[in-house]
């Protein structure tokens, strides 16, 4: 075996040594000793359990293979420490680029700061920083998006003759800028609409059917004249939901909800649902590769990209389904 081989088998050693506790959803496959190691793109999220998620990941990693660029995704766990863990072994494996997706705005900065030392670019993709140093900042409208669900509610629960009534909100944590978003733009819109009793909020820390369950089933049963709900995560909604079924309540309150899954379109087609505020995960993780990719080609992207958000519900189903089935819920295969 030449020197040169066995150079490279020895760093291909060390990078897989490298990724030992970091949590991948993919692996890169043993190279043949001859071949260099191809260049790459790293995408860091909060959780891969969430298909929001793992759409956006999937629009970085058809932007980024289609210009000759490897991808992996790794998985935080909402975890902070993993969230840092992972950064330090794609840093160490010398990864071209970095799409960030923070498990809080706070714990942002030292994933940026170690990029930085790095020298390595990074694009921040939802939720959001309380600064450092980045390419750009992908984000939905979530503040207009919530607005436009508050909107929806509010005018259901008018015309079933709820003014006055109260409303509960189930909310993604609030040291997270989009969490900060959507919950005021809800809530100005209900206030807009005269309704100003918030009965209780309560945050989630899992982001599962079962936290929602708990926390929905607690709210029906403490303020039984509950009228409206706001659960500001998708697949959290289907926990509240069946809260609500349990308890009978399902003709007793309005339900809006954030992000989609393929499973809002029947619930919003039998009213189970009254809005959705649809963010387009595909288009952001698209935006965020662009953005990365640009900035290693020497261009200058925005600073905040700023994709927008579907108002969903059942009367404009026809119209917003062919988008939302490949930039909502990811569906971009043959």
């Amino acid at each position: 075996m030449s020197s040169s081989n066995a150079s490279r088998r020895r760093y291909l050693h060390r990078c897989l040594r490298q990724m030992a506790g970091a949590s991948a959803l993919f692996t890169l496959r043993p190279l043949p000793s001859w071949a260099a190691p191809a260049p790459w793109v790293a995408y860091l999220t909060p959780g891969l359990d969430l298909p929001f998620w793992r759409t956006l990941g999937r629009g970085v990693q058809a932007t980024v293979e289609a210009k000759g660029y490897a991808f992996e995704a790794f998985d935080s766990h909402n975890s902070d420490d993993m969230q840092l863990q992972n950064a330090r072994a794609v840093l160490a494996r010398g990864a071209a680029g970095l799409v960030l997706s923070p498990t809080s705005s706070k714990s942002a900065l030292d994933v940026l700061e170690l990029a930085a030392r790095a020298n390595v670019p990074a694009v921040v993709a939802d939720i959001g920083t309380n600064g450092g140093e980045y390419v750009s900042y992908i984000k939905s409208d979530n503040y207009k998006g919530a607005y436009g669900v508050g909107e929806v509610v509010a005018r259901a629960m008018r015309e079933r003759g709820w003014q006055g009534e109260g409303y509960c909100l189930c909310t993604i944590a609030l040291d997270r800028k989009n969490g900060q978003d959507r919950t005021q733009g809800f809530r100005d819109a209900m206030s807009d609409a005269g309704f100003n009793n918030v009965l209780a909020l309560r945050q989630m820390k899992s982001y599962s059917k079962d936290e929602t369950y708990g926390f929905v089933k607690e709210m029906l049963q403490t303020y039984p004249r509950m009228r409206g709900l706001f659960v500001e995560v998708d697949q959290p909604t289907l926990g509240a939901l069946q809260a609500i079924k349990d308890l009978k309540k399902t003709k007793d309150l309005v339900v809006g909800s954030f992000d989609g899954i393929p499973e809002f379109v029947d619930l919003l087609r039998n009213k189970s649902l009254a809005a959705v505020g649809m963010q387009q995960p595909f288009l952001m993780g698209r935006d965020a590769a662009q953005a990365l990719l640009s900035s290693k080609s020497g261009g200058t992207p925005a600073k905040q990209i700023l994709v927008p958000v579907l108002i969903a519900t059942g009367r404009n189903m026809d119209e917003w389904l062919p988008t939302a089935r490949k930039t909502v819920f990811g569906d971009i295969g043959p």
